[in-house]
């Protein structure tokens, strides 16, 4: 038998006051948005948002491997957090990439410091780089910048209290579509209630309509959207590979448990899932290290699709750890959550049917 004490790493090493919150409200933000505007004041305390962030821009250093390891933490406690987490980071993240210097250190300091919530709005744009839909927003010329016109259908991170956006938006027919970002007290700028999700509703996850918003030229993220998005999409994936790769550990470790108490069968096949997800982790965080993935996508599609699969293995391997209790109602039932966070992966953009049709249509122009 494998020694498993080195394969099943100990709960994640977040700040004390935070875990603790966390494994507390974790059913809350599953199941409903009563502390959902606390997510990103109480990351930021914990100072989640500067990880990966250079020094010199307010942040703590490091790079996006060490931020996917952050949101990873969270989400061994929460996918909800980790989901807000995930919309707050990759926004600071487009920041970061953007040749508008003056934006990021506008927008900056009140996103590191959780004052505002930061919200990435390019699930539809990732879908428009890979061919599968037209942009929903468009922006028309106006005097020293644009008027913006369409809508975002899934939004998550979209704090009542204030957010800013980014959205991809087409322009006309004589110049490629834009990267843009916009505030939620501009004029014309309308959140819906939150979605109807069946779990990860503490997420602040809603639609945003755009009607005739007036930005600036100042408030472009890049002129260019098809050449910024790949240049931003490894960081956007990994962080979003990021909620995987918790979720997997806390089943996997819970799992584990239960099974070794029992002197369960399952034990082996739960250890090797075990290293296969530290296998796949470290070839995704050496990708995204080596820039390779910005000009070789499909590998990086590969992973988000294995890490997903891990995902839904390694619940499905807790729900046999732990039988017929598992599916009890007790009042805080971990392995329901899990199993309802774990529904999510597949189909949070990209999914992975959009990511298989993308591998094949990639296969198919190598042949």
């Amino acid at each position: 038998m494998p020694q498993t004490s080195s394969l099943i790493p100990p709960s994640s090493q977040l700040d004390a006051d935070l875990a603790q919150w966390l494994a507390i409200h974790a059913d809350d933000l599953n199941r409903n948005d009563a502390v959902s505007e606390e997510v990103v004041p109480r990351l930021a305390r914990a100072g989640l948002f500067s990880i990966g962030v250079p020094e010199a821009q307010g942040g703590a250093g490091g790079d996006v491997r060490d931020a996917t390891q952050a949101v990873a933490d969270v989400a061994e406690y929460s996918m909800a957090a980790a989901f807000a987490f995930w919309g707050q980071r990759s926004f600071i993240q487009y920041l970061l990439q953007s040749p508008n210097r003056a934006l990021a250190e506008r927008h900056l300091p009140s996103l590191l410091a959780g004052e505002r919530a930061g919200a990435s709005g390019l699930s539809n744009a990732m879908k428009f780089l890979g061919g599968i839909e037209s942009l929903q927003v468009t922006a028309q010329a106006r005097a020293n910048g644009w008027r913006l016109h369409g809508k975002l259908p899934w939004v998550t991170n979209l704090r009542r209290a204030g957010f800013v956006a980014a959205a991809a938006v087409a322009t006309t027919a004589e110049r490629a579509p834009m990267v843009i970002a916009f505030d939620s007290a501009l004029p014309g700028v309308e959140r819906s209630d939150d979605l109807d999700l069946i779990a990860l509703r503490g997420s602040n996850t809603a639609a945003i309509a755009l009607e005739n918003v007036a930005i600036d030229a100042a408030d472009v993220l890049h002129e260019d959207a098809g050449r910024y998005l790949p240049q931003v999409r490894p960081a956007f994936l990994s962080l979003q590979c990021g909620m995987s790769i918790g979720l997997s550990r806390a089943s996997l470790r819970q799992a584990l448990i239960r099974s070794e108490s029992r002197r369960g069968a399952l034990v082996d096949t739960i250890c090797a899932l075990q290293q296969e997800l530290q296998t796949t982790v470290a070839q995704l965080l050496d990708g995204v290290a080596n820039d390779h993935f910005q000009t070789q996508a499909a590998p990086l599609f590969r992973l988000r699709i294995r890490l997903a699969e891990i995902a839904q293995q390694a619940v499905g391997l807790e729900l046999q750890a732990k039988g017929g209790s598992a599916y009890l109602a007790p009042d805080n039932n971990d392995f329901l959550r899990r199993w309802t966070e774990a529904a999510f992966v597949p189909v949070v953009t990209p999914s992975l049917t959009q990511l298989q049709a993308e591998l094949q249509r990639h296969h198919v122009t190598r042949a």
